[in-house]
């Protein structure tokens, strides 16, 4: 039955650029990277500790905010607004008392905890202003946390002469985006009261063929997705060495990753008439062709090289909305939020997993050629969508 609700026509904005902001913590610590390394001694294989440790503390918080089911305890808006100050404390603490990688990391994964009261429930909150027209909004949302995430990159670019300030604008932002949302975003009228997560419930969702082939897709495309944005600086940085021209790494970092916002928007108006198992499928047929491409673009002249990662960084981000759309209609009705928290918890476990193994190989072999180890995630992916395709026609 269709829900009609009337909503102030700025509620779809501030939720975006809250996201926006809350999000700009994510990579912080990634951004500051080559400055540590100048300064710390630290190797290359640093950028999988820094990306992993936040990854892994929003796979503990995002399992524990569903056990706990706080986001269905707490007001959304609060629970938002609490990490988002959560994430800026522990995000600022990194230049106000660390002295260490290790102390860096411990903050990195507090910070990735707090991100899970930050991204989860920014769609949560969405969900109860847009009941329907969802895969739209989760276009915008995950556009938003492109470029949010990116931020740190871009405040990077502008060459600041230590990394603090860097830390100090990330911070700031994430404050603004959690009273952006306590101060314009009240509860939406079709806010969903959920359950805790179960293990019960868990094991339905595991039994169901459609919700395994959409599983299939995405864990696939997240093998792929923060193992590229990691890698990204380093595939940079040789090719400047190997054509002997210099370039603004951080700006074309940020670049990358910010591109993806218009790639989620722009799949979300698409598959508002071509369905999102025909953008997920394109977009990850792209991305996984990049892959291959990788150690020939390297020869190539930079606006070669610029508009490949255009393209690399639109694909490679651009079907996480529709994925998530495919999980929430294939994934039992009764099941869809414990559904739904497994398969995100499984998927970034993937790639700590992909960024870990590709990161340790950047001493030894090429970055370029090191792009080709993620190819079999797409490859994987596309097969699931296959599949999927198979067991339920009408998608």
């Amino acid at each position: 039955m269709s829900i009609n609700i009337s909503r102030p026509f700025y509620i779809l904005p501030a939720i975006v650029f809250a996201q926006l902001l809350g999000s700009s913590t994510w990579f912080a610590g990634n951004a500051i990277l080559p400055l540590l390394k100048l300064q710390w001694g630290l190797p290359d294989s640093s950028v999988a500790e820094l990306t992993n440790s936040v990854q892994l503390g929003f796979i503990v918080g995002a399992l524990l905010f569903a056990f706990l089911a706080l986001a269905d305890r707490v007001s959304p808006r609060i629970l938002f607004f609490i990490c988002a100050l959560g994430s800026a404390f522990f995000n600022l603490q990194i230049a106000l008392w660390a002295d260490t990688l290790t102390e860096i990391l411990c903050l990195r994964f507090l910070g990735g905890v707090m991100l899970a009261g930050v991204y989860p429930i920014g769609m949560k909150i969405a969900t109860g202003w847009y009941p329907e027209g969802l895969g739209l909004a989760l276009g915008y949302l995950v556009g938003a946390l492109a470029l949010g995430t990116s931020s740190g990159h871009l405040f990077a670019s502008l060459e600041f002469s230590d990394w603090q300030p860097v830390i100090y604008l990330t911070s700031a932002c994430a404050v603004l985006g959690g009273l952006l949302v306590l101060l314009f975003v009240p509860d939406g009228p079709a806010l969903h009261k959920g359950g805790a997560l179960r293990f019960k419930d868990l094991w339905i969702a595991m039994k169901h063929k459609p919700l395994q082939a959409s599983a299939g897709g995405y864990f696939g495309h997240m093998w792929e997705l923060y193992a590229v944005l990691a890698l990204a600086p380093y595939w940079f940085i040789a090719w400047q060495g190997y054509h002997g021209v210099e370039l603004n790494i951080p700006f074309w970092s940020f670049y990358v990753i910010a591109v993806g916002g218009f790639g989620c928007i722009t799949g979300g108006y698409i598959s508002l008439q071509a369905g999102s198992w025909r953008v997920a499928r394109f977009m990850l047929t792209c991305s996984g062709i990049c892959c291959f491409l990788s150690p020939l673009i390297m020869e190539l002249p930079f606006w070669v090289a610029l508009v490949f990662w255009t393209v690399w960084g639109i694909t490679v981000v651009a079907d996480s909305p529709q994925f998530s759309a495919l999980s929430a209609k294939t994934a039992p009705k009764e099941v869809v939020g414990s559904a739904l928290t497994m398969i995100n918890a499984i998927g970034f476990t993937i790639t700590i997993i992909a960024t870990q193994i590709t990161a340790m190989l950047l001493e030894a072999y090429p970055v370029e050629w090191i792009m080709l180890l993620l190819a079999p995630g797409p490859i994987l992916g596309l097969l699931s969508l296959r599949r999927l395709k198979r067991l339920q026609p009408n998608l």
